[in-house]
């Protein structure tokens, strides 16, 4: 599927906000299989006012969740869920994951997620973040999706 998914879209499919929508486009989706999103990284972000002050660095556990929420929207559109879905995506697992290089503004983080397995409403990912093709970052994850009404 060619389609690019703006943000508005994005939101449409994930309840993640700012500051905390961390994909701000999805350039390529090949339902139930694989994604490639897009998060610009700006000096405007707000986690570079404590990490850190003097040398800002994209935090690890955070591009880990740009990749998380890139593989939701690839579940979500995969689903064929309906705009403004109610389902929430929650972390199982976190596997694997390598930090190596850090990211700074200016960057552009390249996002690719491919499915390894899914089962009912499991669904399992390695992801990889790319700057300027460089690999900066990669992990298994596992997620369940759940109805917001059910994730108490």
């Amino acid at each position: 599927m060619s389609e690019i998914l703006t943000v508005e879209q994005i939101q449409k499919l994930i309840p993640h906000r700012y500051p905390m929508l961390l994909v701000d486009r999805v350039e390529e989706i090949v339902l139930g299989e694989s994604a490639v999103g897009i998060k610009n990284v700006t000096m405007n972000e707000w986690f570079f006012q404590g990490h850190f002050p003097d040398k800002p660095v994209m935090p690890g556990v955070l591009i880990v969740e740009a990749l998380a929420q890139t593989a939701g929207v690839l579940v979500m559109k995969s689903m064929d869920v309906e705009e403004d879905n109610n389902k929430l995506v929650f972390f199982m697992s976190i596997d694997k994951a390598k930090f190596r290089k850090p990211v700074v503004p200016g960057d552009q983080l390249r996002m690719k997620v491919k499915k390894i397995k899914s089962r009912g409403m499991i669904w399992t990912f390695e992801g990889q973040a790319y700057v300027n093709d460089h690999l900066v970052s990669e992990a298994v994850y596992t997620a369940m999706i759940a109805d917001n009404k059910d994730a108490k």
